[in-house]
């Protein structure tokens, strides 16, 4: 639990791991936590997510949801290590639904039984603690307490990865997952107090499956939303920001919406 609980009608976020899927820098890999007074989220499961939680004093045992955007190791390579600390040090204490693209279910526990084998004995006792729920892309759906509403975006050929946008104790959050430029984001953002959107590049402008910073500058001022903020973060990004005008996150970053 985050040591200072959200105010009534506010929502605390924690970037856990503002990274991309090579650290850069140093940082860990993708997750968020959104906490109001009585509900927790996390979004994305990179690798390090497990680390960043107990570093900030957060319970993963507390939390009701987690939103997975795409089935890229930085994004859900982190549900094995919350698996295993749910089954050996701190048991749910409540039902957590596991929300993401198809196959969510069967590759988080093929990517458990690797890391982990022979443990899945043991961990078939947390099986009723948890409910996978598939987000389809294009589609709102109740998830949780939440209403989620995704879209493809391109980022993987022949799999979805999608944006999520939701609203959490009124206040409205969209989230670009990993993508590549598409005006669709415009549109999906509108209306958000906070758009956290994906930066990886900056001079590799030919990359078209990640966002690179001076795209998005130029197109800032098409974006109708409360706050922007990059985040998965890549080298090109980190050796430029002196130069950048939109702002940025870091491991740790707090702030509320």
């Amino acid at each position: 639990m985050p040591k200072s609980p959200a105010a009534a009608g506010s929502v605390d976020v924690s970037f856990l791991g503002t990274g991309d899927a090579f650290a850069s820098d140093g940082r860990f890999q993708s997750g968020y936590l959104l906490a109001t007074s009585n509900y927790r989220v996390l979004m994305e499961a990179g690798p390090t997510v497990l680390c960043a939680m107990k570093r900030m004093k957060i319970a993963p045992n507390e939390l009701d949801l987690i939103l997975i955007s795409h089935l890229h190791g930085d994004h859900y390579g982190g549900l094995p290590f919350l698996l295993l600390d749910y089954t050996f040090e701190n048991p749910p204490r409540k039902t957590i639904t596991i929300a993401g693209p198809a196959r969510l279910e069967e590759r988080t526990w093929l990517l458990f039984d690797t890391m982990f084998p022979r443990t899945r004995g043991d961990v078939e006792r947390l099986r009723s603690k948890l409910r996978f729920v598939v987000l389809e892309p294009g589609v709102k759906q109740r998830v949780g307490k939440l209403q989620v509403e995704t879209i493809r975006t391109p980022h993987m050929r022949y799999e979805a990865s999608l944006a999520l946008k939701f609203a959490l104790d009124g206040k409205k959050i969209a989230f670009s997952g990993d993508s590549g430029w598409t005006d669709e984001l415009i549109k999906f953002a509108a209306g958000a107090d906070l758009f956290m959107c994906e930066c990886t590049y900056f001079e590799s402008a030919h990359l078209d499956f990640h966002m690179n910073y001076p795209e998005l500058e130029r197109r800032r001022p098409m974006f109708d939303v409360g706050r922007m903020i990059l985040t998965h973060v890549g080298r090109e990004v980190l050796e430029k920001q002196g130069q950048l005008q939109i702002e940025t996150a870091h491991d740790g970053l707090k702030i509320q919406v």
